[in-house]
């Protein structure tokens, strides 16, 4: 819900925001009017220039990274997109197989569009750089497709974004690897649940540690059926300890930008770039157009 927002914010400062405030002020006519959007034009303008100043900063500032060599941390990394477990998603409006879709369907009703139904996947993928692999969660990104279908049929519009496997991939976030020996297994728990699961097969159980055949285990048979779970739980996690990391890639906690492209990142640094340059152009024009208006009007 809040990168949905955080989107549509992007939009609405983007596309046109600046200009309905100009038609406002003409609109008005008077030079306190006028002075009043001309406030807000720079105002909207300035938090519009840090926010494309900082995803610009943030692309062009971290190095790209190598999956097997990367530090823990805010990294960056590029590389082809390829299904979770093999089994890719498949679109719910094109139905072609990808690693993440958007999509809205709008219905006209008289001049304007308005939304029927929309919906995004949240299923993590893989990143593959050619030296390892990550496991990329979606959640909390902001993604940024190439790939976008539009078409009407009758008063219907669907739209639908995808990042489609194969592709490659750049991803902006928090890298981690999970070592399986850091889940901090409990073994007392381990090894009362592994003494559980034999009592289920009691034949085996008296098989095992029954030394005197006497039918039952005593205190001190039972001893050795705890020293052995004790051994399979110890040598199950020392096993666990030794297996390769799991390599990750989340939002980061501290809020900064967690983006995900289909876009060389060379082309997501110029356009942030280009957008700042236009929006702080905007921020002095509209400080400049509020001073003068609000003299005119005094």
């Amino acid at each position: 819900m809040v990168v949905a927002l955080r989107r549509e914010y992007g939009r609405f400062l983007t596309s046109g925001a600046q200009l309905m405030l100009i038609w406002i002020g003409n609109e008005i006519g008077d030079p306190l009017g006028w002075a009043f959007c001309a406030g807000l034009i720079a105002l909207i303008s300035l938090f519009a220039w840090m926010s494309t100043y900082r995803r610009s900063r943030a692309i062009r500032d971290t190095p790209t990274a190598k999956i097997a060599s990367a530090a823990q941390g805010y990294t960056e990394l590029v590389g082809r997109g390829r299904p979770l477990g093999g089994e890719p998603l498949i679109s719910p409006l094109r139905h072609v197989q990808c690693l993440w879709f958007r999509y809205t369907v709008e219905r006209r009703k008289e001049n304007s569009w308005t939304t029927e139904s929309s919906g995004e996947s949240d299923a993590s993928f893989i990143v593959d750089d050619g030296s390892g692999e990550c496991l990329v969660d979606v959640a909390g990104a902001e993604i940024l497709p190439v790939q976008k279908d539009t078409w009407t049929e009758f008063d219907r519009r669907h739209t639908e974004w995808t990042l489609m496997r194969e592709e490659q991939i750049y991803v902006l976030g928090q890298f981690e690897t999970k070592n399986p020996g850091d889940l901090g297994i409990d073994r007392d728990a381990a090894i009362k649940a592994l003494l559980a699961e034999w009592k289920k097969n009691p034949p085996e159980l008296l098989k095992r540690f029954d030394l005197d055949a006497n039918g039952e285990l005593d205190m001190k048979e039972w001893e050795l059926a705890r020293a052995q779970a004790r051994r399979d739980v110890n040598r199950m996690a020392n096993e666990a300890a030794a297996a390769p990391g799991i390599n990750t890639m989340r939002c980061p906690e501290d809020g900064r930008l967690y983006l995900i492209s289909s876009k060389p990142q060379e082309d997501l640094a110029s356009e942030y770039r280009w957008w700042s340059i236009a929006h702080i152009t905007m921020f002095f024009g509209g400080l400049a157009g509020a001073v003068v208006a609000f003299r005119m009007a005094v």
